[in-house]
């Protein structure tokens, strides 16, 4: 399965650590990327010094945050391909793999032990299907052959591991079927534990003492820095790697995700609407309304959906049972019982049922806290908690039951993007702040206060009304019903229109917003002629009543900006690197595969060898051979060929030939071996590393190629190039919705949007420098309107650059017609010598160029000889 955007940005972040610590070790591989910007931005405070483990100082130990819903096991199971090519660097690595409870432990060991699994498929996919998962409490099963030959996991949780005793657990005892694993070690080894008699123990312990497995950690918060000293010496792993919602604060956070780039790809349902009743059966009364609602609007869904109540009762000593609120659905409610089901830890009615199924009945599951892990049905649409939400200890994991959307994809009707809690509180604030508290708690952060919709105890006719939001206006007007009216209605999509039926012979023409011209000009074809001029009127009256009271995008206004387009054997391409690479001929073959004394090295001696790459050095220490009796390897088949092949599979890329590569790469080997005179076999040990290394080799070509592509069709004097407002990018209403909004003081009178629809500023939403040359742009007396561009967002509008796009902060139209784009930098990117920002000078004055007196480019500093960001616009834009 393809990953999310969000998803291959965690794991690229994994991997430069891992290959940072490989160079530079942990500590300072962790210092050097946590204090990037981007990335101290992006951790917040969770951002700290590096703790390494007590025991184990020079093993990588990192955490990587995802709220609830972000697909945290599906990361596990790509971070162990990853810690294999950047740290690990054996073939088949051998995994441990840690999960809270005994409940997630037999899921995911099934889940890996599955083919037709995502998590399977991903590590077959990486392994060449060479994969044998084992739960922990069938360890004996494990044989030499198969930690030799496959990727091995083991799949078992934290309590297994975590004692001061290890006297009586299976995982310390010596077994005799353990045995084959230990023949030829040394009884001598060191750090292992011995039997009375002197002999090393046959234990799981001691064997994943001498593989030293990759740790997985699934949200098993401190887990590992929890464990005795003692207790990592045994476990002795080569990395652990972390995946958790709510991190503690040492627990050497990496990268964090936040919930808006979940809701970007569609993984979740944002916001919630939160609705507040004055006792519990209001709140099971309001849940089943919405409910039915929801069901209504899945009906035009392409796709099966069946929304699904998830109830939280009371325990059995509290006034509201799972027993009373079961009844009380069947009774008073009128649910028939087959729509209903218990999920406790002594009711287990959901066992065996695929509620994805369409033959499945049930909508309404009752529990306690039984489903607070391990259970995901994203049908589930609507939490209600008949207990007072902050007295309900599970209330964060039962809540996120109801976040994970339908296919992971957006639902065409809005309503069924959101999710919605019913609770019974005896305050309106106290309601929705404990709401906050736990999404807070389940790793949405500081997002979590704009996430949530609060109706103040009772819906609107659509029954989904919250009153944060402004109500949109709507026109209603009663006509004669006709056929034509009718067959305009089913013909025509017109969105935001509808008819409702009233007395006989009457229908009511309903218009939400604004009713834009050629919307009016059809309906009133289709009203009967006498009744015509009227409608007209009435709608010329309405339209003048609402139009102050609707931004530029809510009136139907589209805001095109031009798009960079460039002439490409003969025919105009829009300018993306890899369209231009496409048409650009190249070949790796005109670049030198050497490997120079600098860029690579190796000094050998009998129990380490040292590689230096860039100038850094990488120290190896191998395991002494009776250390690794089930890891013999055929010597004879350390071969140039042998390690050109591999190199090839690893190295592969859609754009180069395999044949070329595979010449490139024996090239390398050629000149490693002879000229530099370094043996095969050391090579070969070292295999992982070099990899690492011809790949940034191949990476570095690449941008030197990209940045040839680009000068040639784009900056040279001979190149042809256009600005394209046919095929522009355009601005309408909604564009954004997905994002996080602005929600500072400052209220924009400009903005295309509207005000309540800003996204969010890079910085302080208070006072920020970004924010405050959006303020210096919405005072200018020349803007008709402008929007906040977001970088990234499918619609934004960007520039390309020889290796990226470029998102402008901010794109106005002026009065008279010209379009003004706007870049701010801060002092540190402002200056002349910054490359990056050079280029985006550049490729935004041609921009301006090619436009011809259409649009202006401005990169705004805070100041410039004495002129502030205002000033600087004016002056740009001739006011």
């Amino acid at each position: 399965m393809k990953l999310k955007q969000y998803q291959s940005d965690t794991l690229a972040t994994l991997r430069r650590f891992l290959e940072e610590a490989r160079l530079a070790g942990p500590r300072n591989a962790y210092d050097t990327i946590t204090s990037e910007p981007a990335q101290a931005k992006r951790i917040g405070r969770y951002r700290g010094d590096y703790k390494a483990l007590e025991a184990l100082p020079d093993t990588p130990y990192v955490c990587l945050r995802l709220p609830t819903g972000g697909g945290k096991t599906i990361l596990g199971a790509h971070a162990i391909a990853v810690a294999r090519d950047a740290w690990i660097e054996k073939d088949y690595p051998f995994a441990l793999w840690l999960v809270p409870s005994n409940t997630i432990r037999l899921q995911t060991a099934e889940a890996l032990k599955n083919p037709r699994h995502p998590y399977r498929q991903v590590l077959d996919e990486a392994f060449d299907g060479r994969v044998r998962v084992f739960d922990i409490a069938d360890f004996t099963h494990i044989r030499p052959h198969d930690i030799r030959d496959n990727l091995c996991i083991v799949v078992g949780t934290i309590q297994t591991l975590r004692v001061s005793n290890t006297e009586g657990r299976n995982v310390y005892a010596h077994n005799e079927n353990m045995e084959p694993h230990f023949s030829g070690l040394s009884p001598h080894a060191p750090e292992m534990e011995k039997l009375e008699s002197g002999g090393i123990k046959f234990s799981f312990a001691n064997l994943l003492h001498i593989h030293r497995p990759l740790m997985i950690v699934d949200e098993a918060h401190n887990a590992v820095t929890n464990l005795s000293r003692d207790m990592q010496t045994r476990v002795n792993p080569c990395a652990i790697i972390e995946f958790t919602a709510t991190p503690r604060f040492n627990s050497n956070i990496l990268h964090s995700v936040t919930a808006h780039e979940l809701k970007d790809e569609e993984m979740i349902k944002l916001p919630i609407v939160l609705a507040e009743h004055q006792d519990w059966q209001g709140a099971v009364n309001g849940a089943i309304a919405t409910r039915a609602k929801l069901a209504e609007s899945a009906k035009d869904e392409a796709e099966y959906l069946r929304p699904i109540v998830l109830f939280q009762a009371q325990p059995k000593d509290r006034e509201v049972t799972v027993e009373r609120l079961k009844q009380h659905l069947i009774d008073v409610e009128q649910i028939p019982e087959d729509r209903i089901a218990i999920a406790t830890g002594d009711q287990r009615e959901l066992d065996g049922i695929n509620l994805f199924d369409p033959q499945c009945r049930i909508e309404y599951v009752i529990t306690v806290e039984a489903l607070k892990e391990g259970w995901d049905c994203s049908f589930a649409y609507v939490f209600c908690s008949v207990a007072r939400i902050q007295s309900a200890i599970a209330v964060e994991q039962l809540l996120g039951r109801v976040l994970r959307m339908p296919y992971a994809k957006r639902r065409k009707m809005p309503d069924l993007n959101k999710a919605y809690a019913h609770i019974s509180e005896p305050t309106f604030s106290l309601a929705a702040n404990a709401l906050v508290d736990k999404l807070v708690a389940m790793g949405f952060e500081d997002e979590a206060p704009e996430m949530i919709e609060v109706a103040q105890g009772h819906f609107d006719e659509t029954g989904l009304f919250a009153p944060r939001e402004q109500p949109k206006p709507i026109f209603k007007y009663s006509v004669t019903a006709s056929p034509a009216l009718y067959a305009t209605m089913k013909d025509a999509v017109v969105q935001g229109v509808s008819l409702n039926e009233i007395d006989e012979g009457k229908v009511e023409i309903v218009v939400t917003g604004y009713i834009p011209p050629d919307i009016e000009q059809i309906l009133t074809e289709a009203v009967p002629e006498p009744e015509r001029p009227g409608f007209s009127e009435a709608a010329r009256a309405y339209k003048a009543h609402i139009l102050p009271l609707l931004s530029p995008a809510e009136q139907g206004k589209k805001f095109i900006v031009p798009r960079l387009m460039s002439e490409v054997q003969g025919e105009f391409v829009f300018v993306e690197p890899e369209t231009l690479m496409e048409h650009h001929k190249w070949s790796l073959l005109d670049h030198s595969s050497k490997l120079s004394e600098a860029a690579f090295s190796i000094r050998e001696n009998a129990q380490s060898f040292e590689i230096d790459v860039d100038g850094r050095e990488v120290i190896y220490r191998f395991m002494q051979e009776e250390r690794q009796p089930s890891l013999d390897i055929d010597v004879e088949g350390w071969t140039p060929e042998n390690l050109a092949i591999w190199l090839e599979r690893q190295l592969r890329q859609p754009d180069l030939h395999p044949s070329e590569l595979l010449r490139w790469v024996r090239d390398c080997i050629g000149h490693l071996t002879g000229v530099r005179n370094i043996p095969i076999a050391t090579l070969m040990r070292s295999k992982f590393i070099l990899a690492n290394t011809l790949k940034a080799a191949i990476a570095s070509i690449r941008r030197v190629e990209q940045e040839k592509a680009y000068q040639h069709y784009l900056i040279a004097p001979e190149a042809k190039t256009c600005v394209s407002f046919d095929h522009g990018f355009v601005f309408k209403g909604g564009i954004f919705g997905d994002q996080r909004r602005y929600r500072g003081r400052w209220r924009p009178s400009k903005h295309f949007l509207g005000p309540d629809n800003v996204p969010a500023f890079d910085g302080d939403d208070q006072q920020g420098e970004e924010l405050q040359c959006a303020q210096a742009l919405d005072s200018l007396p020349a803007v008709q309107y402008w929007v906040r561009n977001v970088a990234r967002h499918p619609d934004a509008f960007w520039l390309p650059l020889a290796s990226g796009r470029f998102y402008p902060d901010l794109v106005a139209l002026l009065n008279d017609g010209r379009l003004f784009v706007v870049e701010y930098k801060g002092a540190h990117l402002a200056g002349e010598g910054n490359a990056e920002t050079n280029e985006k000078r550049t490729v935004g004055r041609l921009w301006e160029r090619l436009a011809a007196g259409q649009g202006l480019f401005l990169m705004v500093e805070k100041t410039v000889d004495g002129k502030d960001m205002r000033a600087q616009m004016l002056e740009r834009i001739g006011a």
